[in-house]
């Protein structure tokens, strides 16, 4: 089944709220970089780990190949916290397939490549979430090696 997207925004309201939706530099991402800055991890932003494959991490920790996703709600099908769009529903819920499909495919890039996947859901605790990102990368630089899953 083929989902024809739609050329245009319901309503102003809509094509408002769709041009407000950022692809970088969210709230969550922004409060965990803090926390990791603060801890004092340095880190790439919203790089391409993977060269010739378009696909872009929030966070990237380069010589230790960490690359994390904060990945939101509605958009990744978070399963606490994900909503039916109200209007076309059928090319939203497809939308959202594609990405969950898309986030596994990419982990299995990664991981094939030699990389750690990391995937943090808006909705968590930054405090938290930086705390595993940490341990993580600081075990690994520890033993002089890339973290394992």
């Amino acid at each position: 089944m083929s989902i024809e997207r739609p050329t245009k925004a319901a309503n102003t309201g809509v094509r408002r709220s769709m041009q407000g939706n950022k692809s970088r530099d969210t709230k969550p991402e922004l409060a965990i970089r803090r926390l990791l800055h603060a801890r004092g991890l340095r880190y790439r932003v919203s790089h391409r780990p993977l060269p010739g494959v378009r696909r872009t991490a929030d966070i990237v920790f380069t010589r230790l190949k960490v690359a994390v996703f904060v990945d939101g709600c509605f958009w990744h099908g978070c399963e606490e916290h994900h909503t039916v769009a109200a209007t076309n529903a059928a090319y939203w819920a497809e939308k959202v397939r594609r990405n969950r499909e898309r986030d596994q495919e990419t982990d299995q890039l990664l991981r094939d490549a030699g990389w750690l996947p990391v995937r943090i859901w808006e909705h968590q605790d930054p405090r938290t979430a930086a705390e595993q990102i940490s341990t993580l990368v600081q075990s690994s630089a520890e033993r002089g090696e890339r973290p394992g899953p």
